[in-house]
């Protein structure tokens, strides 16, 4: 009897943790755990290209990540910048699409722009959608959606009685992304944080105990291939 393929998760999110503690323990600046980290980006999206994997969110920047010392937000936002305008042609070159996600207006001028620009040159790519998670707290968008909501039913476009989770789901950052099927947290922590919490309702966890600098391709696949082996029951016996 011929084995039947094992079918990728269509969409993948990652919560990247552990990149200042993999500085603190080489002695490192902060920074330079994030710079680390920005390596490992290019890692997953090729992993998630070979595995035919069509969505990937990244957890790059949460709303309470605006509380950590000046210094440091500072430095993300101008490697979010350096990152934007060095990986735009390698995006183009592989096929990949960005977008992003959050309150986008807070981030540094720089990183906006820089932002903005390589969604533009990238919109027509189609061998992975890469969506950053920027000034994002789930929330706070599910907040958004709710006035969202409240707002269209004022005005007369949207009859209550129509309103379900289909409908709501309109109303979020992610109205035109399908949710998540997998969901990686690296670091060895076993908390949402703040991410997604409407979408993964029903997304396969997998917890890596690397810190997100040391988090390879083939770690990638190796979570990818844990979940292709589950059998997803979504509530059902």
């Amino acid at each position: 009897m011929p084995t039947q393929k094992k079918s990728p998760p269509k969409h993948i999110a990652i919560i990247m943790d552990g990149n200042g503690r993999w500085a603190k323990s080489r002695g490192l600046q902060r920074w330079e755990g994030h710079q680390a980290g920005a390596e490992s980006v290019k890692a997953v999206t090729e992993g998630c290209i070979e595995a035919k994997v069509e969505y990937l969110t990244l957890y790059a920047f949460s709303n309470e990540n605006w509380n950590r010392p000046k210094d440091e937000v500072d430095a993300l936002m101008k490697l979010l910048e350096r990152f934007l305008k060095k990986k735009s042609k390698e995006l183009k070159e592989n096929n990949i699409r960005l977008q992003a996600i959050g309150n986008l207006q807070d981030l540094s001028p720089g990183a906006l722009k820089a932002l903005e620009k390589t969604i533009e040159e990238t919109q027509d790519n189609t061998a992975l959608t890469l969506i950053l998670a920027l000034s994002y707290g789930a929330r706070e968008e599910i907040v958004h959606g709710v006035k969202g909501v409240l707002s269209d039913i004022n005005d007369g476009k949207l009859d209550p009685s129509k309103i379900d989770t289909e409908k709501f789901s309109e109303y979020l950052y992610t109205a035109r992304t399908p949710d998540p099927d997998l969901l990686i947290r690296t670091s060895g922590e076993k908390r949402l944080s703040n991410f997604l919490l409407w979408q993964i309702s029903y997304a396969e966890l997998f917890i890596s105990d690397k810190l997100w600098p040391d988090f390879s391709k083939e770690d990638l696949l190796e979570a990818i291939e844990d979940f292709s082996d589950r059998e997803r029951r979504y509530g059902e016996v």
